[in-house]
């Protein structure tokens, strides 16, 4: 949200200084997100000055510049060469002396030197008003009133519009801050706090607000009231459609609005002073002069201002006449009734609308317009006809308009204003501090609230329209303590709490040390949106969608960490980052009947070289070893050791292969499809992994930590070469070795694998190291040949296997 200091300056009876009023803002809940200085011309036309040419004569080695000499007020004149085709003795001109920096649009800054241009020394530039930001012609310099005096700056003869503009960060629920006037409340409201005198906005008055004629009568028909509780309009005549006043220009272009004719701009004017948004109909277009408020069935076209034809839902709000649609309510309008050149005489409406209705329908179309971003939040119901009647004033005071109807006002059911019971006792628990009931009561009033009760205990208030977020005694007490300043609640000298017992395992702690192992090997962690695009998934994928989803593109959440994943990958990869090493902690979203489960998973993500190339190293690429490798790890450091890793099929994986935890799945791991990766671009293999992180966890809290003396006696190593078939996995050789349950066996290592047709077709040979020990005594070689002689038989028996001579 954009606020114009200026703006906000008019509405103030007390006017702190820019920085001050930040510093205001910030502590009253509307947290100043950034202060920037406004230049209505870029650079503010800062050394520029106004020039006469004295004399011009042509250039002697080019044929269209000319050389003149300038008066710019000093003692001696300038002598610029010219290329303008327009330049003349006696003009006014602007000049841009030596030094000076000016801002050519769609251009480079550029500093002005002496410079000899073909031969001829120049000491300036006489300026056209695109090369300094007052216009886009460059088709000659620009030429200033004959009276103007030489050696007066520039921004003294322009006067171009210099403004602060605030960006506030506003919450959900403060769609009361959402204007100038809202703003100016609680400015107003914090100013009086330590006065004890009530400071009030200064509010447009709208008194002189006076009915031109009748002569211009449209009858209004609500059909759907629950979700147009209030609709007002007002006709208007001998309007003349025409550029805006220089002051309205600026004001808006001070917080980012586009001018675009008189009568548009008043009702972007009443948006960001009222925060009610206002839409004028071309009162000729308007057939049958009727204006109904209605929805359509399901599937009618209508032709929107973009130009694009849209198909309506049922749930749609319309504003119509007796052909069809005119407007989506609250929305956007349509291409056949806007404003144009030739209106000349107008419908102006001012109404509220249902704020789910409008949020639907503005996602349903992705029309996210400011209109239907404050109608969503809600308006103030209250302040539907004095925006009316200020608009209509402007109407005529800007456009030559005549007021030629009554004001119409359909409000069947006026909402009640809801009242708020707060206890002195509940204020003081909930804030810390004790208030003076005088205090609480004068902030409220300086808010607009009305006391209904008051007594020892406490005080009823009746809330204002335009503060439709507060319905619990917790957002009166949010209320006071902003305004009355949360750096006012001091710090007791004493703290309770009521200490807790962690849980264990240590969730944190783990994910902390699993955090701390990857970043230590290269990883970097990211975070990435729950929220994802249905279009990364199968047609036939069950999927949890949102009703009210952010954007088209963010509709569902995420049965898998790999796609949003995947799109922090892609982002780096095209950013020429082709090493990529990722983790993310995060969660998944299933369907489960009729409701959904939420998981936590821990991902891995890698791609590109395992190490950054350097004269060391030569350049290895990540493969499913490497990521293995870290899952294994992973596993160990959460005391883990019976990991077991075993073949699978999973959708969007190749060489995928499921990770068991007592051989219950626990996570998958494999190589990302080309099909996947295509969908993000990606033209390098991607390797990834998903753990289940709740599994991990409460596994790892099983695990008893045991202690025992390092072993006093030497290890005995032996080597063995198997023949197997080439599908069986070392992972079985290991699971062979170990059921063997020798209490002398301490570890099994392959350290080569071997391929060849001289060991046959389909076949492959294993390398494997066996490390034998015994904790009280030296091993013989007879012992060591008899757990070896078991090994081999278990191989043969269960693996097929052919010992290796």
């Amino acid at each position: 949200m954009k606020i114009s200091y200026n703006w906000l300056s008019e509405l103030l009876p007390v006017k702190p200084g820019p920085e001050e009023l930040s510093v205001i803002l910030t502590s009253i809940g509307l947290e100043v997100e950034s202060l920037e200085k406004y230049e209505e011309v870029k650079g503010n036309l800062e050394g520029l000055v106004i020039g006469e040419v004295l004399e011009v004569k042509p250039h002697p080695n080019a044929d269209k510049l000319k050389i003149t000499r300038v008066n710019t007020g000093d003692s001696e004149p300038l002598h610029i060469v010219c290329g303008a085709p327009n330049v003349a003795p006696g003009q006014k001109v602007v000049v841009a002396t030596i030094g000076t920096t000016i801002y050519p649009l769609g251009k480079d800054p550029l500093t002005m030197k002496a410079a000899r241009i073909r031969g001829e020394e120049s000491l300036g530039m006489i300026c056209a008003e695109d090369e300094i930001g007052l216009g886009e012609s460059h088709a000659g310099i620009m030429v200033l009133n004959h009276d103007t005096r030489p050696g007066m700056t520039a921004r003294e003869y322009f006067q171009p519009a210099e403004d602060w503009v605030y960006e506030i960060g506003l919450t959900p629920n403060r769609m009361d801050a959402m204007s100038h006037l809202g703003v100016a409340r609680d400015v107003c409201a914090w100013l009086s706090n330590p006065h004890g005198k009530v400071i009030k906005p200064v509010v447009p008055s709208v008194d002189n607000f006076k009915v031109d004629n009748t002569q211009l009568t449209f009858s209004v028909q609500v059909e759907n009231t629950k979700d147009c509780p209030r609709y007002a309009g007002i006709s208007l005549s001998n309007i003349q459609v025409a550029e805006s006043p220089l002051w309205l220009k600026r004001k808006l272009k001070a917080i980012g609005v586009r001018p675009i004719n008189n009568v548009v701009d008043i009702t972007n004017y009443i948006l960001q002073e009222s925060g009610q948004p206002l839409h004028a109909f071309d009162g000729d277009k308007i057939s049958g002069k009727k204006v109904i408020v209605k929805n359509l069935p399901a599937g009618t076209p209508f032709v929107a201002l973009d130009g694009k034809e849209r198909k309506l839902d049922a749930g749609d709000l319309m504003i119509c006449d007796e052909n069809g649609g005119m407007c989506i309510a609250g929305v956007f309008g349509g291409l056949h009734s806007g404003v144009t050149d030739k209106t000349t005489r107008i419908f102006l409406e001012s109404a509220c609308f249902n704020a789910v209705s409008v949020r639907r329908t503005s996602f349903r179309h992705d029309l996210r317009t400011d209109a239907a971003m404050r109608f969503e939040k809600g308006v103030d119901i209250s302040g539907v006809i004095y925006a009316l009647k200020r608009a209509a004033g402007l109407m005529k005071e800007l456009c030559g308009a005549a007021i030629s109807a009554e004001i119409t006002d359909i409000y069947p059911d006026p909402a009640p204003k809801a009242q708020v019971e707060l206890s002195f006792d509940y204020l003081k628990r909930l804030s810390g501090k004790t208030y003076e009931p005088g205090k609480v009561k004068f902030i409220l009033t300086g808010l607009g609230f009305e006391m209904l009760k008051e007594d020892a205990g406490g005080l009823t208030v009746t809330v204002p329209y335009s503060k439709p977020d507060i319905l619990l005694p917790a957002d009166i007490v949010e209320e006071i303590m902003r305004i009355d300043g949360y750096d006012n609640v001091a710090i007791p000298a004493h703290i309770r709490i009521s200490p807790a017992i962690s849980e264990e395992p240590d969730k944190e702690a783990l994910r902390e040390k699993i955090a701390g192992y990857l970043t230590a090997n290269g990883f970097y962690e990211i975070f990435t949106n729950s929220i994802t695009n249905s279009q990364y998934y199968d047609k036939e994928q069950p999927l949890i969608r949102l009703i009210n989803n952010l954007s088209v593109e963010l509709d569902v959440m995420r049965p898998s960490m790999l796609q949003t994943g995947l799109e922090a990958v892609a982002y780096n990869l095209h950013r020429k980052q082709a090493d990529i090493l990722f983790f993310e902690f995060g969660k998944i979203y299933l369907p489960e009947g009729d409701r959904y489960v939420e998981n936590e998973r821990l991902a891995l993500y890698a791609s590109g070289h395992k190490l950054s190339e350097n004269w060391q190293n030569k350049p290895a690429t990540v493969d499913s070893y490497f990521l293995k490798g870290h899952l294994q790890n992973i596993f160990s450091l959460s005391g883990l050791s019976y990991v077991k890793f075993a073949n699978s099929r999973h959708p969007g994986l190749k060489e995928a292969q499921n990770i068991l935890l007592k051989d219950k799945n626990a996570g998958t791991f494999g190589n990302v499809s080309p099909e996947i990766l295509a969908q993000f671009g990606i033209k390098q293999p991607v390797w990834y992994a998903e753990t289940d992180w709740k599994a991990l966890w409460k596994q790892s809290g099983k695990t008893k930590i045991t202690y025992r003396e390092i072993p006093h006696y030497p290890s005995v190593r032996r080597d063995l070469a198997l023949i197997l078939d080439k599908n069986i996995p070392f992972a079985s050789v290991e699971e062979v070795a170990y059921n063997t349950r020798s209490n002398i066996l301490q570890s099994v290592n392959l350290f080569d694998v071997f391929e060849s047709e001289k060991i046959g077709t389909g076949k492959k040979s294993y390398a494997v190291s066996f490390i034998f020990q015994h904790p009280e005594k030296t091993l013989t070689d007879k012992e060591v040949d008899k757990t070896m002689q078991k090994l081999i038989f278990a191989f043969e028996k269960e693996l097929q296997a052919e010992i290796r001579k």
